[in-house]
Protein backbone atom coordinates (compact mmCIF):
# COMPACT_ATOMS: atom_id res chain seq x y z
CA UNK A 1 0.00 0.00 0.00
CA UNK A 2 1.58 3.30 -0.64
CA UNK A 3 1.75 6.45 1.85
CA UNK A 4 -0.64 8.57 1.70
CA UNK A 5 0.43 12.10 0.00
CA UNK A 6 -1.50 13.92 2.29
CA UNK A 7 -4.19 16.54 1.39
CA UNK A 8 -4.15 17.54 -2.43
CA UNK A 9 -2.31 20.71 -3.41
CA UNK A 10 -4.59 21.22 -6.21
CA UNK A 11 -6.57 24.34 -4.64
CA UNK A 12 -2.51 26.09 -4.13
CA UNK A 13 -2.30 25.35 -7.86
CA UNK A 14 -5.38 26.73 -8.59
CA UNK A 15 -4.93 29.78 -6.28
CA UNK A 16 -1.53 30.83 -8.05
CA UNK A 17 -3.01 30.48 -11.23
CA UNK A 18 -5.96 32.78 -10.31
CA UNK A 19 -2.73 35.19 -8.52
CA UNK A 20 -1.26 35.26 -12.05
CA UNK A 21 -4.15 36.28 -13.41
CA UNK A 22 -5.38 39.09 -11.19
CA UNK A 23 -1.85 40.21 -11.19
CA UNK A 24 -1.44 40.03 -15.30
CA UNK A 25 -4.57 41.89 -15.60
CA UNK A 26 -4.01 44.35 -12.97
CA UNK A 27 -0.52 45.13 -14.93
CA UNK A 28 -2.28 45.51 -17.98
CA UNK A 29 -4.81 48.11 -16.96
CA UNK A 30 -2.63 50.42 -14.92
CA UNK A 31 -1.60 52.56 -17.95
CA UNK A 32 -4.77 52.93 -19.20
CA UNK A 33 -6.37 53.68 -15.26
CA UNK A 34 -3.25 56.18 -14.82
CA UNK A 35 -4.08 58.16 -17.91
CA UNK A 36 -8.33 57.98 -17.17
CA UNK A 37 -7.52 59.40 -13.68
CA UNK A 38 -4.88 62.36 -14.63
CA UNK A 39 -7.58 63.21 -17.88
CA UNK A 40 -11.07 63.01 -15.45
CA UNK A 41 -9.28 64.88 -12.88
CA UNK A 42 -7.57 67.57 -15.25
CA UNK A 43 -10.81 67.95 -17.39
CA UNK A 44 -12.25 68.56 -14.21
CA UNK A 45 -10.19 71.08 -13.06
CA UNK A 46 -9.67 73.00 -16.43
CA UNK A 47 -13.63 73.43 -16.64
CA UNK A 48 -13.14 75.84 -13.59
CA UNK A 49 -14.73 79.28 -14.41
CA UNK A 50 -11.05 80.88 -14.12
CA UNK A 51 -10.06 79.56 -17.32
CA UNK A 52 -7.28 77.66 -16.75
CA UNK A 53 -6.05 74.67 -18.23
CA UNK A 54 -3.88 71.57 -17.64
CA UNK A 55 -1.95 69.82 -20.34
CA UNK A 56 0.15 66.92 -19.33
CA UNK A 57 2.24 65.76 -22.23
CA UNK A 58 1.80 62.15 -23.65
CA UNK A 59 5.35 60.92 -22.95
CA UNK A 60 5.18 61.61 -19.00
CA UNK A 61 1.38 59.64 -18.81
CA UNK A 62 2.69 57.14 -20.92
CA UNK A 63 5.79 56.88 -18.46
CA UNK A 64 4.00 57.10 -15.42
CA UNK A 65 1.35 54.68 -16.34
CA UNK A 66 4.21 52.13 -17.71
CA UNK A 67 6.42 53.01 -14.13
CA UNK A 68 2.88 52.12 -12.04
CA UNK A 69 2.62 48.95 -14.24
CA UNK A 70 6.03 47.64 -13.25
CA UNK A 71 6.58 48.59 -9.97
CA UNK A 72 3.19 47.67 -8.80
CA UNK A 73 2.74 44.68 -10.67
CA UNK A 74 6.25 43.41 -8.92
CA UNK A 75 4.86 44.04 -5.70
CA UNK A 76 1.96 42.29 -6.05
CA UNK A 77 3.66 39.00 -7.52
CA UNK A 78 6.39 38.98 -4.98
CA UNK A 79 2.64 39.35 -2.17
CA UNK A 80 0.74 36.57 -4.16
CA UNK A 81 3.49 34.17 -4.95
CA UNK A 82 4.15 34.26 -1.33
CA UNK A 83 2.28 31.34 0.59
CA UNK A 84 -1.24 32.40 1.66
CA UNK A 85 -0.12 32.67 5.89
CA UNK A 86 2.56 34.87 4.96
CA UNK A 87 0.83 37.71 3.13
CA UNK A 88 1.28 40.58 4.72
CA UNK A 89 -1.48 42.66 3.06
CA UNK A 90 -4.09 41.86 0.39
CA UNK A 91 -3.68 42.69 -3.54
CA UNK A 92 -5.75 45.76 -3.80
CA UNK A 93 -3.86 47.28 -0.63
CA UNK A 94 -0.97 47.47 -2.77
CA UNK A 95 -2.97 48.28 -6.32
CA UNK A 96 -3.93 51.50 -4.09
CA UNK A 97 -0.52 52.23 -3.95
CA UNK A 98 -0.51 53.16 -7.64
CA UNK A 99 -2.28 56.46 -6.66
CA UNK A 100 0.86 58.26 -6.57
CA UNK A 101 1.44 58.00 -10.07
CA UNK A 102 -1.41 59.99 -11.32
CA UNK A 103 -1.11 62.42 -7.93
CA UNK A 104 2.60 63.14 -8.99
CA UNK A 105 1.48 64.16 -12.32
CA UNK A 106 -1.76 66.03 -11.62
CA UNK A 107 0.73 68.36 -8.62
CA UNK A 108 3.40 68.90 -11.19
CA UNK A 109 0.94 70.41 -13.31
CA UNK A 110 -0.43 72.86 -10.66
CA UNK A 111 -3.65 70.99 -10.24
CA UNK A 112 -4.97 71.78 -7.01
CA UNK A 113 -6.52 69.10 -4.19
CA UNK A 114 -10.40 68.26 -4.76
CA UNK A 115 -12.37 68.57 -1.59
CA UNK A 116 -12.96 65.01 0.14
CA UNK A 117 -14.89 63.29 2.72
CA UNK A 118 -13.53 62.94 6.50
CA UNK A 119 -13.00 59.45 5.80
CA UNK A 120 -11.19 59.91 2.73
CA UNK A 121 -8.80 62.17 3.98
CA UNK A 122 -7.93 59.92 7.13
CA UNK A 123 -8.04 56.62 5.59
CA UNK A 124 -6.06 57.89 2.19
CA UNK A 125 -4.23 61.05 3.21
CA UNK A 126 -1.79 61.07 0.50
CA UNK A 127 -4.74 60.92 -2.16
CA UNK A 128 -5.06 64.43 -2.85
CA UNK A 129 -7.92 63.33 -6.25
CA UNK A 130 -10.00 61.34 -4.74
CA UNK A 131 -8.57 58.49 -7.44
CA UNK A 132 -8.20 55.38 -4.70
CA UNK A 133 -9.82 52.79 -6.12
CA UNK A 134 -12.34 50.34 -3.82
CA UNK A 135 -12.11 47.67 -6.14
CA UNK A 136 -10.28 46.08 -8.53
CA UNK A 137 -13.06 46.68 -11.07
CA UNK A 138 -12.57 50.44 -10.46
CA UNK A 139 -9.34 50.37 -12.38
CA UNK A 140 -10.57 47.99 -15.03
CA UNK A 141 -14.34 46.72 -15.10
CA UNK A 142 -12.54 43.40 -16.20
CA UNK A 143 -11.05 43.01 -13.03
CA UNK A 144 -14.00 42.49 -11.08
CA UNK A 145 -14.18 39.00 -11.95
CA UNK A 146 -10.67 37.81 -11.41
CA UNK A 147 -10.67 39.32 -8.33
CA UNK A 148 -13.62 37.79 -6.64
CA UNK A 149 -11.91 34.82 -7.84
CA UNK A 150 -9.20 34.87 -6.38
CA UNK A 151 -10.38 35.95 -3.08
CA UNK A 152 -12.48 33.07 -3.01
CA UNK A 153 -9.76 30.54 -3.84
CA UNK A 154 -7.94 32.07 -0.93
CA UNK A 155 -10.76 31.41 1.29
CA UNK A 156 -11.30 28.62 0.53
CA UNK A 157 -7.38 27.64 0.89
CA UNK A 158 -7.24 29.55 4.16
CA UNK A 159 -10.44 27.90 5.41
CA UNK A 160 -9.32 24.42 4.57
CA UNK A 161 -5.72 24.92 6.53
CA UNK A 162 -7.21 26.05 9.84
CA UNK A 163 -10.83 25.30 10.11
CA UNK A 164 -10.67 21.70 8.36
CA UNK A 165 -6.88 20.66 10.20
CA UNK A 166 -5.17 20.27 7.12
CA UNK A 167 -1.72 20.66 9.12
CA UNK A 168 0.07 22.49 6.98
CA UNK A 169 0.09 25.83 8.23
Amino acid sequence: MEPDPGPSREPEARLAELANALVDGLVAALPGWVEKCVSRVADAWSGDPAGDTVEVPAKQLADAGRRAADEVGERLRVLLAADVDEQWTGPLAVLRDAVRFPTDLLRAAGVPPVDRDGDAVRMFPDDLYDLTPSSFADVHPDLQGPGLAWGAAKAFVHRRRHLEGDGSS
